[in-house]
């Protein structure tokens, strides 16, 4: 009878409940969204002969307004992106022009590498968009992870299912699989480079990685300085800027 009890409670105690699978949610977006923040990055993006790699800046307010401007290499210094809700907008110096982007052009891949427009518009808290269950628990690199499975409530997200392998102790999804609402596998990422900045864990390098494309090698993302909860002036995110 004493072994059942000790057996029932470590079943109990061993597979999060619904509230904590909620709370491990809220973490992920605490360490991961921010009032604001400022990075300066770079993105290598590996094709199949050679690599390149884009610098750039970025400022960003919520998840609503963000301006890039890219530094790096000449051919894309001073090609820039501006987000103002679900609108998204490009400059490019050699066309002057500024297009729109919209509908099917989102899924587009972003200058050539393994991440979409759609992947720069949707930065909303998981926890607004999805619900979470838990799956199992397990050891990747001695660590603890959950692995839970996210299912959008909401329509016309770019990602309606995906499945997330969540440090018990970061709190941040080190490996991702993003799915279609078919179920079918489109992208892959993981995360790296973890920091402690301020209150919160903070990965600086992720890798995302197109499974539709069976020749990509991959994208990583580096982030060489990031600043959260700064001053950011109004006028970054005026459309006339894109052309200054």
């Amino acid at each position: 009878m004493i072994k059942f009890f000790i057996f029932f409670i470590s079943v109990i105690f061993s597979e999060p409940n619904d509230q904590i699978i909620d709370e491990i949610v809220k973490k992920m977006d605490m360490n991961l969204n921010s009032e604001n923040r400022v990075i300066k990055s770079k993105m290598i993006i590996h094709g199949r002969r050679t690599s390149r790699t884009i610098e750039s800046k970025s400022w960003i307010v919520g998840i609503n307004k963000a301006f890039t401007e890219y530094l790096s290499p000449a051919r894309e210094k001073g090609s820039k992106m501006l987000k103002i809700n679900d609108k998204l907008y490009t400059f490019t110096p050699q066309t002057d022009r500024i297009i729109q982007i919209s509908g099917h052009m989102l899924r587009q891949s972003v200058m050539g590498s393994d991440m979409s427009y759609n992947d720069i518009l949707e930065d909303k808290p998981l926890n607004d968009i999805y619900t979470a269950s838990f799956e199992k628990e397990e050891i990747i690199n001695d660590r603890k992870h959950y692995v839970i499975f996210l299912k959008a409530i909401e329509e016309g997200l770019a990602y309606p299912q995906r499945r997330a392998w969540v440090d018990a102790e970061y709190f941040l999804p080190i490996k991702e699989e993003l799915y279609a609402k078919s179920g079918q596998l489109l992208k892959s990422t993981s995360m790296s480079g973890i920091r402690k900045i301020g209150e919160r864990w903070f990965p600086t390098i992720f890798v995302f990685k197109d499974e539709l494309k069976k020749t990509s090698k991959g994208t990583e993302w580096i982030i060489d300085e990031i600043e959260f909860d700064v001053d950011i002036p109004e006028s970054i995110f005026f459309k006339s800027n894109l052309r200054k």
